[in-house]
């Protein structure tokens, strides 16, 4: 191929490159336009909503100093009841541990009826999918309020309302896992005769174990988060002893107790993030 043809095909190219930029130009320009609108629009929304609500800037700058004043008096924190706050701390944890084993066990088994691309029914994975955003629609602190009615006080509300509210969560997560899983082997086991069990048992479970055991530690971990404030409406755990400390107005045990639930969710998140590393290595 000699220079000038060389240089004909170069300058084809360059042409080409620039027609494509001309016409993603406009496409450009609109995303812009529509990117600017939406920031002005939020700006907006924001002002309006400042005004609407009454937004006292006066009750915050008090509230401020009264925070301050408060935090001042907590210090230093009262150890005095140190056993019953690591009971109620340890009472916490058995809580969240109850409830995620709960809805994960239950969680397992829907989610292969709720993943698109193996249930046996396009009807059955509706009715799953419905069911798990009914289950997360609804605040874990309403279902611990139906349960602290229905039940009365002490854990067993609070592990009934972190379970339910658990396995709305994890039936979507499990079955989108499921659902994003190399479908070629999931073709394969079909073309070799395995009915809808085998397929599950042999091509799913071990594609999606690594993914199960990951969202169920982040899941522990948002559950003990809310088991924590559980006790505000008396479902047990080391919030109900905070909540007691507050309305007693004992500010220095109230601080030694958020320090306890401090050191505790922080070495559980420490925990999590190292059994993760070791499941990644191990996928």
């Amino acid at each position: 191929m000699n220079a000038d043809a060389v240089r004909e095909k170069l300058s084809g190219v360059a042409s080409a490159g620039i027609a494509v930029k001309k016409a993603a130009a406009p496409e450009r320009l609109k995303n812009g336009r529509f990117l600017a609108g939406a920031m002005v629009a939020g700006v907006l929304l924001f002002i309006f909503s400042l005004q609407q609500l009454h937004f006292d800037y006066a009750r915050l700058g008090s509230g401020t100093l009264e925070l301050l004043t408060m935090a001042v008096k907590m210090w230093p924190p009262n150890a005095a009841d140190w056993r019953l706050v690591l009971l109620a701390a340890a009472e916490t944890l058995q809580i969240t541990w109850l409830a995620i084993l709960l809805s994960v066990a239950m969680a397992f088994g829907l989610s292969f009826f709720g993943a698109a691309n193996i249930s046996p029914h396009r009807g059955i994975f509706w009715l799953v999918r419905g069911f798990a955003a009914l289950m997360r629609a609804i605040p874990v602190l309403v279902w611990a309020i139906i349960f602290v009615a229905a039940m009365g006080l002490g854990p067993l509300p609070g592990i009934l309302a972190l379970a339910i509210h658990s396995l709305g969560m994890m039936v979507k997560v499990f079955a989108d896992s499921i659902e994003e899983m190399d479908q070629r082997l999931l073709e394969a086991l079909r073309a070799s005769g395995a009915s809808w069990l085998q397929v599950v048992v042999r091509g799913v479970v071990p594609s999606v174990a690594t993914y199960f055991l990951s969202w169920t530690l982040l899941r522990f971990d948002i559950d003990l988060r809310y088991a924590t404030i559980l006790g505000v409406v008396g479902a047990g755990g080391i919030g109900w002893q905070l909540i007691r400390a507050m309305r007693m107005y004992e500010l220095n045990e109230a601080l030694f107790i958020t320090i306890v639930i401090f050191a505790m969710l922080y070495a559980v998140e420490m925990l999590s993030n190292y059994l993760k590393k070791k499941i990644i290595k191990t996928a």
